[in-house]
């Protein structure tokens, strides 16, 4: 059975990196209007299970996750035993993501880069806690299909990063019913194509030289060419959903048609601080999504 996170939720760095008063604040309302997870990236080290735990304690019934939490930089040990408190006290809220990073940030951590072979190694890791953490509370920045396929065995489902709705369809055939497919989607309200298209590469340009995610680009059709000087338009336009209320909403059902069960929408080009207004239009999706 797909574990039920809602259809739309927010993934969002300041719910992580903002102070902690407007973090509460906005949790708590993201809360009340209905989205159904909370994504905070988790990539970057630090105490991922107290900024977990600081979202958990300001809402009520959504589901929070690290998107993603690196196995270099959080020992099995450490997470496994923080979802257990974390669980204890808010019940089953969290959904823990996990990702292998990169070859350079394996190698800072003593480590050769074997993908596939370094989380499920780490996937033994938390099996072997004393308080394992159940397949169905992970989730694996998987987009490759031996990864996939690993999710498909020993998770509850994928959460793929700078992925066209064609990805979902193909991500479903890989993973079968029954697993979560929660796509990461970056999204802007504006509705001049320059301006939409300047916001998406402002955040967006740095991933594209980035090898697993260009590998990636590349296997779901795109060419070198779109690659390059920041993204084309075409990839650009295929990765993040600008415009009004309904061009986005159309993008997020074309996720939910082709196979994902949860859209997970990163406002971008918002300006400085919490994208509040924006996040208030969005809401309704995850009533009208699907």
């Amino acid at each position: 059975m797909t574990l039920d996170i809602g259809r739309v939720g927010v993934w969002s760095v300041e719910l992580r990196t903002a102070a902690p008063g407007e973090i509460a604040d906005a949790a708590a309302e993201l809360d009340e209007l209905g989205f159904g997870a909370l994504w905070i990236p988790g990539l970057g080290g630090g105490d991922i299970v107290g900024d977990l735990e600081r979202l958990l304690e300001v809402t009520r019934g959504l589901t929070v996750a690290p998107a993603v939490s690196s196995i270099w930089r959080h020992p099995a040990k450490e997470l496994a035993a923080g979802h257990a408190r974390l669980t204890g006290a808010y019940g089953d809220r969290v959904l823990l993501g996990l990702g292998v990073s990169d070859p350079g940030t394996a190698a800072e951590h003593g480590h050769e880069y074997r993908p596939l072979h370094d989380m499920a190694a780490y996937l033994d890791e938390l099996d072997a806690e004393p308080e394992p953490v159940a397949a169905e509370r992970l989730i694996l920045a998987a987009m490759g299909p031996k990864m996939v396929g690993l999710a498909r065995r020993r998770a509850g489902g994928t959460h793929p990063f700078l992925v066209a709705p064609d990805y979902s369809a193909t991500a479903r055939g890989l993973l079968g019913a029954g697993p979560l497919l929660a796509p990461y989607q970056a999204v802007t309200l504006e509705r001049d194509p320059a301006k939409a298209r300047a916001a998406g590469r402002g955040f967006l340009a740095g991933f594209f030289g980035a090898p697993a995610y260009r590998k990636s680009l590349l296997a779901q059709g795109f060419t070198e060419a779109d690659l390059a000087e920041g993204g084309s338009d075409r990839l650009v336009d295929s990765v993040l959903a600008w415009g009004d209320i309904d061009a986005i909403g159309k993008r997020v059902a074309e996720h939910l048609q082709t196979g994902a069960d949860h859209v997970a929408l990163h406002v971008v080009g918002g300006g400085d601080g919490m994208p509040m207004p924006q996040w208030r239009e969005l809401a309704g999706l995850g009533q009208s999504a699907g």
